[in-house]
């Protein structure tokens, strides 16, 4: 059955208490989904041949078959079938185990609602994510390539790389992918994850600079209800979502020390406490990070923890720019233009030999997230089969990464740049006079000595 990932996934609650099935289908009706009910496992499967689910959510221990029966024959005549157990506090061991034989999880009855809603939500990310990889690999193949776009390559120094993710996915180690902003880190990420033996299992991502600092800690280990203002409900976070899974952490650099503390226990301990709980959970997950931060450097302004760096990087895997495998540029620029005419539309633009050679000489300093925005325009602008001027295209005339101008920086790391030339100026103009130079910034002796010290900066 074909099934638009846009439509709320359809849902069969299996449970021998009819008055707990008309619960679950109330809430889940409240939030759009499709839900049907049943009392016992012999009644769902002659419902799920009759009719196609996304997710069978069904209780461990029933009368005439209990779900671990079920949920094998599920997985037999109907794989693409996701089943959740349901589990009383007793039989949480025996719910573990089912993971084993293809549960995409199991929920503790009595917990809140909300966890159970989070992982559907999840769900229905992956398989989102699933159908985007199914696209882009029936795009490529349309091309005359296979697998996703960005990692057909001409490139001998990239064939390294994706050489080294395929052995790093056999492992459970710990990966760090380095690399700048708009090279690819997170299809990387997910590539590793695909050949890995987690694959039928989640694929968590979050990138650590799109949440404020504020909120980083709760939507990484999750929170309970009326742990802070706002928490209303019970949030199961990243971390504990990405169970049997993989996690990752995209630009960890640039996170605050307490939380890089708290995530340093994590990977030591496998376990994680919610915010507000002092209830340990075990996790189960393969950590992947990405940061385009120098964090040698952090390290050694302690911006970064030693510590924390020996443990996320088992594995380092470097990602060239874009300008460093250029023989990359023809597949990405018929694959981009290929999509892109077929998701709007528009006739096929044909790239003169003039424009070609500009593009192939590009530096591309926003690396193949701006390649895929000048296609953008080049469709846009294009009339009458003539390409538009290159200066309407490109946003540079050809700057390098190294450039500062171009190096893309989160708003921390600009006024910790601009401070820090700042404090060094007024030292250099006062001669290192700490009373005249706090005086001046408005900060305590305390306060611009801690300043000092963290920007490596010496008075005499």
């Amino acid at each position: 059955m074909t099934k638009e990932f846009n439509e709320k996934l359809k849902i069969l609650v299996v449970d021998d208490e009819p008055d707990y099935c008309d619960v679950m289908k109330m809430i889940f009706t409240s939030h759009g989904y499709g839900v049907d009910v049943c009392n016992n496992g012999v009644e769902a499967l002659e419902k799920i041949k009759i009719r196609a689910y996304d997710l069978v959510l069904t209780d461990l221990m029933m009368p005439q078959m209990d779900g671990t029966e079920l949920l094998q024959q599920i997985k037999s005549a109907h794989p693409e079938t996701h089943v959740i157990m349901m589990t009383a506090y007793g039989t949480i061991e025996n719910a573990v185990d089912t993971m084993k034989m293809g549960a995409y999880t199991y929920v503790t009855k009595g917990d809140n609602p909300e966890k159970l809603i989070t992982e559907i939500r999840l769900l229905e990310e992956n398989l989102a994510q699933k159908k985007e990889g199914q696209e882009a690999a029936s795009m490529g193949e349309e091309g005359g390539k296979s697998g996703h776009y960005l990692l057909d390559s001409n490139s001998r120094k990239f064939k390294t790389v994706l050489d080294m993710a395929r052995k790093a996915a056999k492992s459970n180690a710990n990966v760090l992918l380095l690399g700048e902003s708009g090279s690819g880190k997170e299809v990387l990420a997910k590539y590793i994850h695909d050949n890995s033996s987690r694959r039928n299992k989640r694929f968590v991502n979050l990138n650590c600079h799109s949440i404020p600092e504020t909120m980083l800690e709760s939507e990484l280990f999750g929170h309970e209800k009326g742990s802070f203002t706002g928490a209303v409900a019970t949030r199961v976070g990243r971390i504990e979502s990405a169970d049997y899974g993989t996690l990752f952490l995209d630009e960890i650099g640039g996170t605050s020390i307490s939380l890089q503390t708290k995530l340093l226990k994590v990977i030591e301990n496998k376990t994680i406490s919610r915010v507000g709980s002092n209830q340990e959970r075990p996790v189960d997950f393969r950590l992947i990070t990405a940061t385009h931060n120098q964090l040698e450097e952090d390290i050694r302004k302690e911006r970064f923890r030693a510590d924390l760096f020996y443990r996320i990087s088992t594995i380092v895997i470097k990602v060239p720019a874009l300008r460093h495998r250029k023989e990359d540029l023809p597949l990405l620029i018929d694959y981009l233009l290929k999509r892109n005419q077929q998701e709007t539309g528009k006739s096929p633009v044909k790239i003169s030999e003039a424009l070609m050679d500009t593009l192939l000489r590009y530096d591309y300093p926003g690396n193949i997230r701006e390649l895929k925005n000048i296609i953008d325009r080049l469709l846009v602008f294009s009339e009458n089969g003539e390409n538009p001027e290159p200066e309407s295209l490109l946003l540079h005339s050809s700057p390098t990464q190294q450039d500062p101008a171009y190096d893309e920086k989160t708003l921390r790391q600009v006024r910790k740049e601009m401070e820090s030339k700042y404090i060094l100026s007024l030292v250099e103009t006062y001669q290192g006079d700490c009373n005249q130079i706090s005086e001046i910034l408005g900060i305590t002796r305390r306060q611009l000595w801690n300043k000092l010290t963290e920007y490596g900066i010496k008075t005499k």
